[in-house]
Protein backbone atom coordinates (compact mmCIF):
# COMPACT_ATOMS: atom_id res chain seq x y z
CA UNK A 1 0.00 0.00 0.00
CA UNK A 2 1.19 3.47 -0.87
CA UNK A 3 1.41 6.08 1.87
CA UNK A 4 0.33 8.85 -0.57
CA UNK A 5 -3.09 10.25 0.34
CA UNK A 6 -5.95 9.38 -1.96
CA UNK A 7 -6.99 12.39 -4.08
CA UNK A 8 -10.61 11.38 -3.84
CA UNK A 9 -10.52 11.15 -0.02
CA UNK A 10 -8.91 14.59 0.28
CA UNK A 11 -11.74 16.22 -1.71
CA UNK A 12 -9.54 16.89 -4.74
CA UNK A 13 -10.85 15.89 -8.15
CA UNK A 14 -8.56 13.47 -10.01
CA UNK A 15 -6.75 14.89 -13.01
CA UNK A 16 -8.58 12.64 -15.43
CA UNK A 17 -11.95 13.96 -14.18
CA UNK A 18 -11.05 17.70 -14.19
CA UNK A 19 -12.77 19.76 -16.90
CA UNK A 20 -10.59 22.09 -19.00
CA UNK A 21 -10.73 25.76 -18.11
CA UNK A 22 -13.23 27.71 -20.18
CA UNK A 23 -11.57 30.02 -22.73
CA UNK A 24 -12.99 33.53 -22.58
CA UNK A 25 -13.52 34.92 -26.07
CA UNK A 26 -12.94 38.66 -26.43
CA UNK A 27 -15.91 40.77 -27.42
CA UNK A 28 -16.31 42.12 -30.93
CA UNK A 29 -15.46 45.67 -29.87
CA UNK A 30 -12.39 44.43 -28.00
CA UNK A 31 -11.23 42.57 -31.10
CA UNK A 32 -11.65 45.72 -33.19
CA UNK A 33 -9.80 47.78 -30.57
CA UNK A 34 -6.86 45.34 -30.55
CA UNK A 35 -6.69 44.93 -34.35
CA UNK A 36 -3.48 45.88 -36.14
CA UNK A 37 -5.05 48.78 -38.05
CA UNK A 38 -6.71 50.20 -34.93
CA UNK A 39 -3.49 49.89 -32.94
CA UNK A 40 -1.58 51.67 -35.70
CA UNK A 41 -4.17 54.45 -35.76
CA UNK A 42 -4.11 54.93 -31.98
CA UNK A 43 -0.32 55.22 -32.01
CA UNK A 44 -0.16 57.70 -34.90
CA UNK A 45 -0.80 61.27 -33.68
CA UNK A 46 -0.75 62.60 -37.26
CA UNK A 47 -3.47 60.16 -38.32
CA UNK A 48 -5.60 60.98 -35.28
CA UNK A 49 -5.39 64.74 -35.89
CA UNK A 50 -6.08 64.29 -39.61
CA UNK A 51 -9.10 62.10 -38.84
CA UNK A 52 -10.47 64.63 -36.35
CA UNK A 53 -10.09 67.51 -38.84
CA UNK A 54 -11.67 65.51 -41.66
CA UNK A 55 -14.56 64.34 -39.49
CA UNK A 56 -15.15 67.88 -38.19
CA UNK A 57 -15.36 69.24 -41.74
CA UNK A 58 -17.67 66.47 -42.89
CA UNK A 59 -20.00 67.04 -39.93
CA UNK A 60 -19.87 70.81 -40.49
CA UNK A 61 -20.90 70.31 -44.10
CA UNK A 62 -23.73 67.93 -43.20
CA UNK A 63 -25.14 70.22 -40.50
CA UNK A 64 -24.44 73.47 -42.35
CA UNK A 65 -28.10 74.63 -42.32
CA UNK A 66 -28.06 74.48 -38.51
CA UNK A 67 -24.51 75.74 -37.92
CA UNK A 68 -24.44 78.62 -40.40
CA UNK A 69 -25.74 81.95 -39.18
CA UNK A 70 -27.72 82.51 -42.41
CA UNK A 71 -28.28 80.89 -45.76
CA UNK A 72 -25.78 82.92 -47.81
CA UNK A 73 -27.39 81.95 -51.11
CA UNK A 74 -30.87 83.09 -50.19
CA UNK A 75 -31.29 86.59 -51.68
CA UNK A 76 -33.94 87.45 -49.08
CA UNK A 77 -31.41 87.08 -46.25
CA UNK A 78 -28.74 89.34 -47.76
CA UNK A 79 -28.04 92.97 -46.94
CA UNK A 80 -25.75 94.75 -49.36
CA UNK A 81 -24.94 97.29 -46.64
CA UNK A 82 -22.96 94.54 -44.89
CA UNK A 83 -20.64 94.14 -47.85
CA UNK A 84 -16.87 94.03 -47.21
CA UNK A 85 -17.21 93.85 -43.42
CA UNK A 86 -13.85 93.06 -41.86
CA UNK A 87 -13.51 89.96 -39.62
CA UNK A 88 -14.73 90.69 -36.09
CA UNK A 89 -15.21 94.43 -36.77
CA UNK A 90 -18.76 95.86 -36.60
CA UNK A 91 -20.04 97.18 -39.91
CA UNK A 92 -20.01 100.98 -40.14
CA UNK A 93 -23.56 101.14 -41.55
CA UNK A 94 -25.48 98.32 -39.88
CA UNK A 95 -23.40 97.68 -36.76
CA UNK A 96 -23.47 93.93 -37.38
CA UNK A 97 -20.31 91.92 -36.73
CA UNK A 98 -19.14 88.81 -38.61
CA UNK A 99 -16.21 86.89 -37.15
CA UNK A 100 -14.91 85.87 -40.62
CA UNK A 101 -16.14 89.00 -42.39
CA UNK A 102 -18.40 89.30 -45.44
CA UNK A 103 -17.90 89.37 -49.19
CA UNK A 104 -18.95 92.00 -51.74
CA UNK A 105 -22.62 90.99 -51.54
CA UNK A 106 -22.79 91.04 -47.78
CA UNK A 107 -22.71 87.26 -47.42
CA UNK A 108 -21.21 85.89 -44.22
CA UNK A 109 -17.91 84.20 -45.16
CA UNK A 110 -18.36 81.60 -42.41
CA UNK A 111 -21.72 80.57 -43.85
CA UNK A 112 -20.45 80.54 -47.43
CA UNK A 113 -17.58 78.25 -46.42
CA UNK A 114 -19.96 75.77 -44.77
CA UNK A 115 -22.25 75.66 -47.79
CA UNK A 116 -19.32 75.60 -50.21
CA UNK A 117 -17.80 72.73 -48.24
CA UNK A 118 -20.96 70.72 -48.83
CA UNK A 119 -20.61 71.05 -52.61
CA UNK A 120 -16.88 70.27 -52.60
CA UNK A 121 -17.24 67.17 -50.42
CA UNK A 122 -20.28 65.92 -52.33
CA UNK A 123 -18.53 66.26 -55.68
CA UNK A 124 -15.35 64.69 -54.30
CA UNK A 125 -17.08 61.67 -52.74
CA UNK A 126 -19.33 61.00 -55.73
CA UNK A 127 -16.50 61.42 -58.25
CA UNK A 128 -14.27 58.98 -56.35
CA UNK A 129 -17.14 56.51 -56.00
CA UNK A 130 -17.83 56.70 -59.73
CA UNK A 131 -14.15 56.29 -60.60
CA UNK A 132 -13.80 53.41 -58.11
CA UNK A 133 -16.76 51.43 -59.47
CA UNK A 134 -15.76 51.98 -63.10
CA UNK A 135 -12.07 51.28 -62.53
CA UNK A 136 -12.61 48.18 -60.39
CA UNK A 137 -15.04 46.63 -62.87
CA UNK A 138 -12.78 47.32 -65.84
CA UNK A 139 -9.72 46.11 -63.93
CA UNK A 140 -11.43 42.86 -62.93
CA UNK A 141 -12.60 42.33 -66.50
CA UNK A 142 -9.16 43.02 -67.99
CA UNK A 143 -7.29 40.83 -65.49
CA UNK A 144 -9.66 37.86 -65.49
CA UNK A 145 -10.80 37.69 -69.12
CA UNK A 146 -7.56 38.83 -70.76
CA UNK A 147 -7.13 38.72 -74.52
CA UNK A 148 -8.45 41.54 -76.69
CA UNK A 149 -10.62 42.82 -73.81
CA UNK A 150 -7.54 43.45 -71.69
CA UNK A 151 -5.70 44.98 -74.64
CA UNK A 152 -8.45 47.52 -75.38
CA UNK A 153 -8.96 48.54 -71.75
CA UNK A 154 -5.27 48.90 -70.97
CA UNK A 155 -4.47 50.78 -74.20
CA UNK A 156 -7.25 53.28 -73.45
CA UNK A 157 -5.81 53.65 -69.94
CA UNK A 158 -2.29 54.19 -71.30
CA UNK A 159 -3.52 56.87 -73.71
CA UNK A 160 -5.40 58.67 -70.94
CA UNK A 161 -2.33 58.60 -68.70
CA UNK A 162 -0.43 60.68 -71.27
CA UNK A 163 -2.71 63.65 -70.50
CA UNK A 164 -3.02 65.47 -67.17
CA UNK A 165 -6.22 64.50 -65.42
CA UNK A 166 -7.36 68.12 -65.12
CA UNK A 167 -7.19 68.50 -68.92
CA UNK A 168 -9.20 65.30 -69.39
CA UNK A 169 -11.80 66.61 -66.94
CA UNK A 170 -11.91 69.94 -68.78
CA UNK A 171 -12.43 68.17 -72.10
CA UNK A 172 -15.20 65.92 -70.77
CA UNK A 173 -16.88 68.82 -68.98
CA UNK A 174 -16.79 70.96 -72.12
CA UNK A 175 -18.22 68.21 -74.35
CA UNK A 176 -21.00 67.47 -71.84
CA UNK A 177 -21.89 71.15 -71.50
CA UNK A 178 -22.13 71.39 -75.26
CA UNK A 179 -24.54 68.44 -75.47
CA UNK A 180 -26.82 69.50 -72.58
CA UNK A 181 -29.49 72.09 -73.49
CA UNK A 182 -28.85 75.60 -72.18
CA UNK A 183 -31.85 75.64 -69.83
CA UNK A 184 -30.56 72.54 -68.00
CA UNK A 185 -26.86 73.41 -67.77
CA UNK A 186 -26.92 74.95 -64.30
CA UNK A 187 -29.10 72.13 -62.96
CA UNK A 188 -26.82 69.43 -64.37
CA UNK A 189 -23.51 71.24 -63.72
CA UNK A 190 -22.74 69.37 -60.49
CA UNK A 191 -23.43 65.95 -62.02
CA UNK A 192 -21.45 66.79 -65.14
CA UNK A 193 -18.59 67.80 -62.87
CA UNK A 194 -18.78 64.47 -61.02
CA UNK A 195 -18.72 62.46 -64.25
CA UNK A 196 -15.84 64.53 -65.67
CA UNK A 197 -13.64 64.08 -62.59
CA UNK A 198 -14.60 60.40 -62.26
CA UNK A 199 -13.75 59.62 -65.89
CA UNK A 200 -10.37 61.29 -65.45
CA UNK A 201 -9.44 59.20 -62.37
CA UNK A 202 -10.60 55.63 -63.13
CA UNK A 203 -7.27 54.56 -64.67
CA UNK A 204 -5.32 54.09 -61.44
CA UNK A 205 -8.07 51.90 -59.96
CA UNK A 206 -8.18 49.75 -63.10
CA UNK A 207 -4.41 49.24 -63.28
CA UNK A 208 -4.09 48.22 -59.63
CA UNK A 209 -7.08 45.87 -59.72
CA UNK A 210 -5.92 44.30 -62.99
CA UNK A 211 -2.49 43.50 -61.51
CA UNK A 212 -4.01 42.01 -58.36
CA UNK A 213 -6.53 40.00 -60.40
CA UNK A 214 -3.75 38.47 -62.52
CA UNK A 215 -2.23 37.13 -59.29
CA UNK A 216 -5.47 35.98 -57.66
CA UNK A 217 -7.02 34.18 -60.64
CA UNK A 218 -4.31 31.48 -60.62
CA UNK A 219 -4.78 30.59 -56.95
CA UNK A 220 -6.41 27.40 -55.75
CA UNK A 221 -9.66 28.92 -54.46
CA UNK A 222 -10.41 30.43 -57.89
CA UNK A 223 -9.63 27.12 -59.64
CA UNK A 224 -11.89 25.33 -57.16
CA UNK A 225 -14.70 27.78 -57.95
CA UNK A 226 -14.28 27.03 -61.64
CA UNK A 227 -14.43 23.28 -61.02
CA UNK A 228 -17.75 23.50 -59.19
CA UNK A 229 -19.24 25.45 -62.09
CA UNK A 230 -19.31 29.03 -60.80
CA UNK A 231 -19.84 31.61 -63.53
CA UNK A 232 -17.02 34.06 -64.33
CA UNK A 233 -19.05 37.03 -63.07
CA UNK A 234 -19.67 35.36 -59.72
CA UNK A 235 -16.01 34.38 -59.41
CA UNK A 236 -14.85 37.94 -60.07
CA UNK A 237 -17.33 39.63 -57.72
CA UNK A 238 -17.60 37.10 -54.87
CA UNK A 239 -14.14 35.53 -54.79
CA UNK A 240 -11.53 37.81 -56.40
CA UNK A 241 -12.96 41.25 -55.55
CA UNK A 242 -12.79 40.88 -51.72
CA UNK A 243 -9.10 39.98 -52.00
CA UNK A 244 -8.11 43.03 -54.06
CA UNK A 245 -9.92 45.73 -52.07
CA UNK A 246 -7.10 46.71 -49.69
CA UNK A 247 -5.07 48.75 -52.22
CA UNK A 248 -8.32 50.11 -53.68
CA UNK A 249 -9.28 51.66 -50.33
CA UNK A 250 -5.90 53.37 -50.08
CA UNK A 251 -6.18 54.76 -53.62
CA UNK A 252 -9.75 55.93 -52.93
CA UNK A 253 -8.65 57.87 -49.83
CA UNK A 254 -5.85 59.63 -51.67
CA UNK A 255 -8.05 60.18 -54.73
CA UNK A 256 -10.62 61.96 -52.57
CA UNK A 257 -8.17 64.77 -51.86
CA UNK A 258 -7.21 64.93 -55.54
CA UNK A 259 -10.88 65.02 -56.58
CA UNK A 260 -11.61 67.88 -54.18
CA UNK A 261 -8.63 69.81 -55.53
CA UNK A 262 -9.70 69.05 -59.13
CA UNK A 263 -13.20 70.34 -58.40
CA UNK A 264 -11.78 73.48 -56.82
CA UNK A 265 -9.49 73.98 -59.84
CA UNK A 266 -12.34 73.63 -62.32
CA UNK A 267 -14.56 75.95 -60.29
CA UNK A 268 -11.73 78.45 -59.97
CA UNK A 269 -11.41 78.42 -63.77
CA UNK A 270 -15.12 79.13 -64.06
CA UNK A 271 -16.18 75.77 -65.53
CA UNK A 272 -17.18 73.96 -62.35
CA UNK A 273 -19.97 74.60 -59.87
CA UNK A 274 -22.52 77.23 -60.98
CA UNK A 275 -22.73 80.62 -59.20
CA UNK A 276 -26.01 79.55 -57.58
CA UNK A 277 -24.24 76.59 -55.91
CA UNK A 278 -20.68 77.80 -55.30
CA UNK A 279 -18.06 75.43 -53.95
CA UNK A 280 -14.79 76.29 -52.23
CA UNK A 281 -13.16 76.78 -55.62
CA UNK A 282 -15.84 79.27 -56.65
CA UNK A 283 -15.39 81.17 -53.38
CA UNK A 284 -11.64 81.32 -53.94
CA UNK A 285 -12.21 82.68 -57.46
CA UNK A 286 -14.55 85.36 -56.09
CA UNK A 287 -12.08 86.28 -53.34
CA UNK A 288 -9.21 86.53 -55.82
CA UNK A 289 -10.94 89.46 -57.51
CA UNK A 290 -10.74 91.49 -54.28
CA UNK A 291 -7.37 90.33 -52.95
CA UNK A 292 -5.35 93.33 -54.12
CA UNK A 293 -7.98 95.85 -53.01
CA UNK A 294 -7.46 94.92 -49.35
CA UNK A 295 -10.33 92.50 -48.75
CA UNK A 296 -7.98 89.57 -48.10
CA UNK A 297 -10.37 87.55 -45.91
CA UNK A 298 -12.72 86.75 -48.80
CA UNK A 299 -9.94 84.63 -50.35
CA UNK A 300 -7.94 83.62 -47.30
CA UNK A 301 -10.51 81.69 -45.26
CA UNK A 302 -11.97 79.53 -48.11
CA UNK A 303 -8.42 78.79 -49.30
CA UNK A 304 -7.36 77.83 -45.77
CA UNK A 305 -10.37 75.51 -45.48
CA UNK A 306 -9.54 73.83 -48.78
CA UNK A 307 -5.89 73.43 -47.74
CA UNK A 308 -6.81 71.89 -44.38
CA UNK A 309 -9.30 69.50 -45.96
CA UNK A 310 -6.98 68.29 -48.72
CA UNK A 311 -4.01 67.95 -46.34
CA UNK A 312 -5.94 66.00 -43.70
CA UNK A 313 -7.38 63.57 -46.27
CA UNK A 314 -3.94 63.10 -47.82
CA UNK A 315 -2.40 62.35 -44.42
CA UNK A 316 -5.14 59.80 -43.74
CA UNK A 317 -4.40 58.17 -47.07
CA UNK A 318 -0.69 57.97 -46.28
CA UNK A 319 -1.39 56.37 -42.89
CA UNK A 320 -3.84 53.89 -44.40
CA UNK A 321 -1.29 52.91 -47.06
CA UNK A 322 1.32 52.16 -44.41
CA UNK A 323 -1.15 50.41 -42.07
CA UNK A 324 -2.37 48.02 -44.78
CA UNK A 325 1.12 47.26 -46.09
CA UNK A 326 2.16 43.86 -44.65
CA UNK A 327 5.83 44.58 -45.30
CA UNK A 328 5.77 47.44 -42.76
CA UNK A 329 4.21 45.41 -39.93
Amino acid sequence: MSNLPDATRQGVEPLDRMEPAEVVQPSRWRSIWDADVTWSFRHSPVAVVAAVVTLAMILSAIFAPWIATTNPFDPASLNLMNGFSRPGVPNAFTGESFWLGTDDQGRDVWSTILYGLRISLFVGFMAVLFALVLGVLLGLLAGYVGGWVETIIMRVADVQLTFPSILVALLIFGVARGVIPIEYRDQMAIWVLIVAIGLSDWVQFARVVRGATLVEKNKEYVQAARLIGRKPGAIMLKHILPNVLSPVLVIATISLALAIIAEATLSFLGVGAPPTQPSLGTLIRIGQDFLFSGEWWILFFPALTLLALALSVNLLGDWLRDALNPRLR
